[in-house]
C-alpha cells in the first residue's frame, strides 16, 4: 500500500515502525500492569479479522460492540475495520431493549460483547436478532460451560483466523489493502433524548482527518501516555484514543477496573487528559478535603504558596508577563506545593488537559492553573468531531476556543453554528430526513447557537431551540447569562427576562448574602439584613461590575440593559425554585411582574413589602424600594 487511508492500514505501518518499541498498550489485572507490544497487538487484530472474515463477514457488513475500556475492545473495532466492515459501538449501560434497536437498526451480523451481564441481555433478546450469527465474547468468567453454539470466545474465532492464513496466506494482505478513505469506519449513536438513536456514519477519512487537525494544535507524540477511560462508543475516545493511538504510536492504558479510574490515573501520569467540568471540579473538592486531613506544615505550605500560584496564573493569562520576584516565588511554590500536588493528581506530566461538556468554574479553571495545569475548553460534536478548542495559552474562558486548521465555522442568520470540514460525517444511517436537516452543502448544522469574535474565538450561547426571541427580532439566550453571571461569588441566582414584546433583556439578580456581607465588612459598609444589604449603592456597583463583565462575552442586542437586585433569595418553598434548585421561570415572572414592567415602563425603582428576620431573632415586614439599575448601552 503506497498511500495509508484506513486506520488499520496505519495500524500495520505503525507496529512495522515501533517493532523495537516493546509497549503498545498496557492493562492492570489483578493489581500488575500487563504490557502488550506492537507485534502482539497486530497478531491479535490480524488473527480476529481472518476468523471474522471466516464467519463470512463481507465488506460493508456491520458488527456491533459492547464492553468496558480494554485492548480486546479495540483490537475487535480494528479488525471489523481491517475485515471492510463497520464497528457500532454500544454503551455498556444500555437496556435489552436499547441493545435490540441498535443491533436491529445497523443490520449487524456478528456482535462482541465483554462479559457474562452483556451476553446475558443479548440471550434474552436472541429472538429479535435473527441476523446475529454469532456473539463472541473476551471475559470468560461465567461462560465456561455454556453450550449454546451462537456464543463463541474471543480465543476461538482468533484460532479460526489462524487456520484460514494457514490455508489462505494472502487473503488477509488483499483485504486490508481493499480499504479506502471513504470507507466508512464506525456508527456512533446519538443519545436519542429528542426520539430514537440515529445512527452518525463516520468514515476512516473523517476520524483520520480529525486526529490530524488535532494533532496540528496539539502534538501527539509515539511516547505519549494515554489512559483510556471515556466509553469507547463514543467518538471522542475514537479520536483521541483509538486513532492518535494508530497514527502516531502513542501508548494506551486501561484503567483495571471504571473504579479504579482515579488510582491508574496516578500511576500512568498521562501526557493528554479530557475530562467532563464535574470530573475537574472532583479533584479541586478531593484536594480540597485531604488538604484538611494533612500534616499541619503540608497546611502551612499550602496556605503560604497557593496565593502565590493564583497571582502567577493571574498574570501569566491576564498580562502575559510575570515580574522576576514573582517568578522566584512561584519556583519555591512548585518546590514545596505544586508538584506534589500534580502527583496525587496524576497530572505531573499532563501536556494537555481539557474539559468538555458543562462550563467550567473559574474558581477550578484558577486553581488548576495556580498548580500548574492549564485547562482548555473543547467544543464538538459526534458529527464533525472537534469544532473549536483553545489552543496554547490563547485560553479564554468565556469562549470554546477556536477552529482548528481545517475547519470552517460559520454562523447562520437564526445564531445556529454551522460546520464543515473534512471531519464531518457523511450523514445518519437510514435516516435521509434527518441527514438532509443536518447537511447542507457540506455545512453541519449543530443545532448549537453563538457567535464567533472579532479574535475568531466562539462564544457558545445554547441550543437554538431554547434561546428566547426579543421584540427586535434579535434572539438570546436566557441560560448563557444567567450561568456566566452565577459564576460571580456575589451572585447566588439570576433570572434573565425578554421575550417577544420586549425590546431588550434585563435581570433579576439575588445577591449571595454570606460573600456580600463579608466584601462589604471588610469594606466597612454598615448593613441590618439582608434587605438592606441588597440596596445599598455600594453593592450594586459591585454587582453592576460581573454584568458588565458577562456583557463584553455577548452581542450587543443580547446584553442586559438593566437589573435589579431582589429584596430576598429566590425559595423552594415559595415555588420559585424547584427542590433541586432549578428557577421555575413562570412563577418568578409573575410575582414580580410589577419589578419586570418598572424596568421596561423606565421606572428607577419599585415599592415592595418583605419580611425580614434581624440578626437577635426578631421577625417582622418593613417596606423598601428596590432599585432599577440603568446599564449604558
Amino acid at each position: 500500500m503506497d498511500q495509508l487511508e484506513t486506520l488499520p492500514q496505519y495500524l500495520q505501518s505503525t507496529a512495522r515502525r515501533l517493532a523495537n518499541r516493546r509497549v503498545a498498550m498496557r492493562k492492570k489485572q489483578f493489581g500488575i500492569w500487563r504490557e502488550v507490544s506492537w507485534a502482539e497487538s497486530w497478531q491479535h487484530v490480524k488473527h480476529l479479522a481472518l476468523g471474522l472474515m471466516r464467519l463470512g463477514v463481507q465488506r460493508g457488513d456491520k458488527v456491533c460492540i459492547i464492553g468496558d475500556n480494554d485492548p480486546e475492545y479495540f483490537w475487535a473495532q480494528l479488525a471489523i475495520q481491517a475485515a471492510g466492515g463497520i464497528a457500532a459501538g454500544i454503551f455498556t449501560d444500555s437496556t435489552p431493549s436499547e441493545l435490540q434497536y441498535i443491533v436491529h437498526h445497523s443490520d449487524s451480523v456478528v456482535v462482541f460483547a465483554k462479559d457474562q451481564e452483556q451476553c446475558d441481555k443479548l440471550l434474552e433478546i436472541r429472538a429479535q436478532l435473527p441476523n446475529v450469527r454469532k456473539l463472541i465474547y473476551w471475559d470468560e468468567k461465567g461462560l465456561w460451560n455454556v453450550g449454546d453454539p451462537w456464543l463463541q470466545s474471543f480465543q476461538a474465532t482468533e484460532q479460526l483466523g489462524r487456520e484460514l492464513e494457514a490455508h489462505e496466506p494472502a487473503c488477509f494482505e488483499a483485504r486490508l489493502a481493499q480499504g479506502k478513505g471513504d470507507d466508512l469506519a464506525i456508527f456512533c449513536y446519538t443519545s436519542g433524548t429528542t426520539g430514537l438513536p440515529k445512527g452518525a456514519m463516520i468514515s476512516h477519512s473523517n476520524l483520520i482527518a480529525g486526529c490530524l487537525m488535532y494533532d496540528q494544535v496539539d502534538k501527539r507524540r509515539a511516547s505519549d501516555e494515554y489512559l483510556s477511560f471515556l466509553p469507547p462508543a463514543w467518538i471522542t475516545e475514537n479520536i483521541l484514543g483509538l486513532t492518535v493511538h494508530v497514527v502516531y504510536g502513542m501508548i494506551i492504558n486501561f484503567p483495571e477496573e471504571p473504579e479504579t479510574v482515579q488510582e491508574n490515573l496516578r500511576e500512568i501520569a498521562p501526557h493528554a487528559l479530557l475530562f467532563s467540568s464535574r470530573i475537574w471540579e472532583g479533584l479541586v473538592s478531593t484536594v480540597q478535603v485531604k488538604i484538611t486531613e494533612t500534616s499541619a506544615i503540608n497546611r502551612l505550605l499550602y496556605r503560604m504558596f497557593m496565593p502565590v500560584g493564583y497571582r502567577v496564573a493571574d498574570l501569566r493569562f491576564g498580562k502575559g508577563h510575570v515580574p522576576p520576584w514573582w517568578r522566584v516565588l512561584n519556583v519555591l511554590g512548585e518546590v514545596a506545593v505544586f508538584a506534589a500536588l500534580r502527583d496525587k493528581l496524576g497530572l505531573s506530566r499532563v501536556r494537555s488537559a481539557y474539559s468538555a461538556g458543562a462550563a467550567l468554574s473559574p474558581d477550578v479553571v484558577r486553581f488548576f492553573r495556580a498548580i500548574g495545569v492549564n485547562i482548555k475548553n473543547l467544543f464538538g460534536s459526534t458529527e464533525a468531531q472537534i469544532h473549536t478548542l483553545h489552543v496554547g495559552d490563547d485560553v479564554k474562558f468565556e469562549t470554546v476556543g477556536v477552529a482548528p486548521p481545517g475547519i470552517e465555522i460559520r454562523i447562520a442568520e437564526d445564531g445556529e453554528i454551522l460546520v464543515k470540514g473534512p471531519s464531518v460525517f457523511s450523514g445518519y444511517y437510514k435516516n435521509p430526513e434527518a441527514t438532509a436537516k443536518a447537511l447542507k452543502d457540506g455545512w453541519f448544522h449543530t443545532g448549537d447557537a453563538g457567535y464567533l469574535r472579532e479574535d475568531k474565538h466562539l462564544i457558545y450561547l445554547d441550543r437554538v431551540k431554547d434561546l428566547l426571541e426579543l421584540a427586535t427580532g434579535d434572539k438570546f439566550s436566557p441560560q448563557y447569562i444567567e450561568g456566566r453571571l452565577k459564576f460571580s461569588p456575589y451572585v447566588k441566582d439570576v433570572m434573565a427576562i425578554g421575550g417577544q414584546q420586549r425590546p431588550y433583556v434585563t435581570a433579576i439578580v439575588n445577591i449571595d448574602f454570606a460573600n456580600v456581607g463579608r466584601w462589604a465588612e471588610k469594606k466597612r459598609i454598615a448593613f441590618t439584613t439582608f434587605v438592606d444589604l441588597a440596596q445599598k449603592p455600594e453593592v450594586y456597583d459591585l454587582i453592576r461590575q460581573d454584568v458588565v463583565r458577562v456583557n463584553q462575552t455577548l452581542p450587543p442586542p443580547a446584553r442586559v440593559r438593566k437589573f435589579v437586585l431582589l429584596h430576598k433569595e429566590f425559595d423552594p418553598d415559595d415555588a420559585e425554585l424547584t427542590r433541586t434548585r432549578k428557577l421555575r421561570r413562570n412563577v418568578v415572572e409573575d410575582r414580580y411582574r410589577e419589578m419586570i414592567e418598572t424596568m421596561y415602563a423606565d421606572g428607577t425603582e419599585v415599592r415592595v413589602r418583605a419580611a425580614v428576620k434581624y440578626r437577635d431573632g426578631r421577625a417582622g415586614i418593613i417596606e423598601t424600594a428596590v432599585r432599577v439599575c440603568a446599564l449604558e448601552e
